[in-house]
């Protein structure tokens, strides 16, 4: 069935685009500045002004993007939001034609991924499932780890799209198999968001200059992602969100009922999610997952 791909190319692949927010508004217009057609939708028109001026078109529903694309992306908030993007009374899958492709690069669960896939399957269309990592730093500077699941053939027709995203592509497998890598991902972070954060709430509490703190802890076996991105946010005052708490407890929540799925325990996981939903009972849930410092703090003298 993959004969009926087509390759990417600027004179005839439009693309259709559904999801503006902190991520996709930049992962979008990487796809408008290399030159591609784009339709775009969001469930609020006004989050999509800045694309609309750089020439996307605005469609009036996720049925309408497919029916006008041939590439169509979303990324949405949580997983009900990815069923009724693409199941739904006006959703993608009334729209994508025979050839065409839709890539979710939400992160949301492998079997919703693979549910998706043998629908679009069934009308002979693709989807791939295309989870990211990098942050709102990673979209802007079109440097997001890209995470695919799905037929290769498919994954290699997308793979230029891809390339104006992300940095780091790489092809996990059949459908789900980009989720599940994007899940072991978040398990890695999850636990490292708390070390960075609680390392900050020593380094204040002994008295100690957190940026020489840094300075240091960032040359040695401590480096990561997080505290060279985030913790200097955190010494800024800066909590606004590149990926918020309460998003962060949605992906947790998968891992956890998958790895129960496959009949694992993860215990770190289950206690590290345990302090993310304080943080967000503390009113920190729309904020970056760097604002756990001030909850972690609160907790810390409470």
């Amino acid at each position: 069935m993959t004969d009926k791909l087509t390759p990417v190319s600027h004179e005839i692949t439009r693309i259709g685009w559904i999801g503006t927010g902190v991520m996709g508004l930049s992962m979008c217009g990487h796809l408008l500045d290399a030159g591609f057609k784009v339709s775009v939708f969001t469930r609020t028109k006004s989050k999509a002004k800045a694309l609309l001026d750089k020439g996307a078109v605005w469609a009036e529903s996720p049925m309408a993007v497919a029916h006008n694309s041939d590439v169509v992306f979303s990324i949405v908030g949580f997983p009900p939001d990815v069923r009724e993007v693409y199941f739904g009374e006006q959703g993608v899958l009334r729209g994508l034609k025979s050839g065409a492709v839709s890539v979710d690069m939400t992160t949301t669960s492998p079997s919703l991924a693979v549910e998706i896939a043998d629908a679009a399957r069934g009308q002979g269309a693709f989807a791939l499932d295309a989870p990211v990592s990098g942050g709102d730093v990673g979209a802007r500077n079109a440097k997001l780890s890209i995470m695919v699941g799905g037929d290769d053939a498919v994954f290699q027709a997308v793979l230029p799209l891809f390339r104006l995203m992300g940095g780091n592509i790489v092809h996990q497998g059949q459908a789900g198999a980009g989720q599940h890598a994007k899940m072991c991902n978040q398990i890695v972070i999850a636990g490292t968001m708390i070390g960075v954060c609680e390392s900050m709430v020593y380094a204040a509490a002994a008295g100690l200059d957190p940026t020489k703190v840094l300075e240091s802890i960032t040359k040695g076996a401590a480096y990561c992602w997080s505290l060279e991105n985030l913790a200097p946010r955190i010494l800024k005052g800066d909590f606004a969100p590149g990926f918020m708490i309460d998003h962060f407890i949605k992906d947790m929540g998968i891992a956890l009922e998958e790895a129960r799925r496959m009949g694992i325990r993860l215990p770190g996981l289950d206690l590290v999610e345990r302090i993310y939903k304080e943080a967000s009972a503390l009113g920190h849930g729309r904020d970056g997952t760097q604002a756990l410092y001030q909850a972690l703090r609160k907790m810390s003298i409470g």
